[in-house]
């Protein structure tokens, strides 16, 4: 969780770059959009620490923090977003379309477009016998979207091994969730499909970890899907450049207050873990970080020849 926090505000201030005092989205070395996860870290660890490396994780557009957790190349991803020769997809990709098949994961611009793939990622497994399970990624608004509930349909239906992380950040893009989605908790909605539904309140690590270990082992034993709503939330706007005029005066500082990472650690202090290791778990987060970031910028960009190589037409 601290090196998904340390990411994302690394990745802030090396966004705006030459994009001040002027905002302009294609100044930079990042240039186009940035979609930041900070302050959802319990959604991403809580649950990837129960994954290995052949479960399957399909992500949303604001995809960092769950990539970090189910261990992607840290120095890779970062050159990928820099459009970088070194990174994941030789550059081509960028932030929202990552791509690791050494770990399984993939991520995707498209609102709720996770859900299929996870699906076909756990009837694959299935049809193999294997016990690798899936896990799909999506927004509280994107959990209208019809995909989604086929997907939900289907996984029922055929009793596959995915479960399905609705990540409740409280805002698509700048509309509320009251405004556009007529039950109040996403969870009830499993209810529908005959499967377990589970709400998380309050970006609760400790709660979700637990829930998330009972729908792997679910999933696992062959008993099918399971879904998982998290009230989380986000501290940076819906993109990064975002005027966030829609959020309430001091909403973000009523979020911070009660900040995941700070609450676990004050849960975990005396609890087995000293404050010594939990500040040399920080420390070496962040000289990872450092290093992903020194390893992109540091990176050669791809070749002009290079636009005409993995096309297909």
């Amino acid at each position: 969780m601290e090196k998904a926090r340390y990411y994302e505000d690394t990745m802030a201030a090396a966004y705006m770059e030459g994009k001040s005092p002027k905002f302009d989205i294609g100044a930079g070395p990042l240039p186009g959009e940035m979609h930041l996860a900070a302050g959802q870290e319990p959604c991403a660890a809580a649950v990837c620490v129960h994954l290995r490396s052949d479960d399957t994780v399909t992500a949303t557009h604001r995809p960092h923090h769950a990539a970090i957790a189910k261990g992607v190349d840290l120095k890779k991803m970062t050159a990928e977003i820099f459009g970088k020769a070194a990174g994941l997809g030789g550059g081509r990709g960028g932030h929202m379309h990552l791509l690791a098949p050494a770990v399984n994961f993939v991520c995707s611009g498209i609102i709720g477009e996770g859900a299929g793939p996870a699906v076909g990622a756990a009837l694959a497994a299935k049809l193999k016998g294997s016990d690798a399970i899936a896990v799909s990624y999506l927004g509280e608004g994107a959990a209208n979207q019809g995909g989604v509930h086929e997907s939900l349909n289907l996984a029922a239906l055929w009793k596959l091994p995915v479960i399905f992380i609705i990540e409740d950040n409280g805002w698509g893009i700048s509309v509320p969730k009251s405004a556009s989605t007529a039950v109040a908790d996403n969870s009830v909605r499993a209810g529908s499909y005959g499967i377990p539904g589970s709400h998380v309140a309050d970006n609760d690590t400790l709660m979700l970890f637990d829930v998330a270990e009972q729908a792997v082992n679910r999933a696992r034993r062959g008993d099918g899907p399971t879904l998982i709503e998290v009230e989380t939330y986000r501290y940076y706007g819906h993109f990064q450049g975002d005027p966030e005029l829609y959020r309430p005066k001091g909403e973000v500082a009523e979020l911070k207050a009660k900040d995941p990472i700070a609450r676990l650690r004050r849960q975990i202090i005396g609890q087995g873990v000293t404050e010594e290791e939990a500040n040399e778990a920080v420390s070496k987060a962040r000289r990872e970080v450092d290093e992903a970031f020194a390893f992109a910028r540091a990176a050669a960009y791809p070749a002009p020849s290079d636009a005409l190589t993995q096309v297909f037409a």
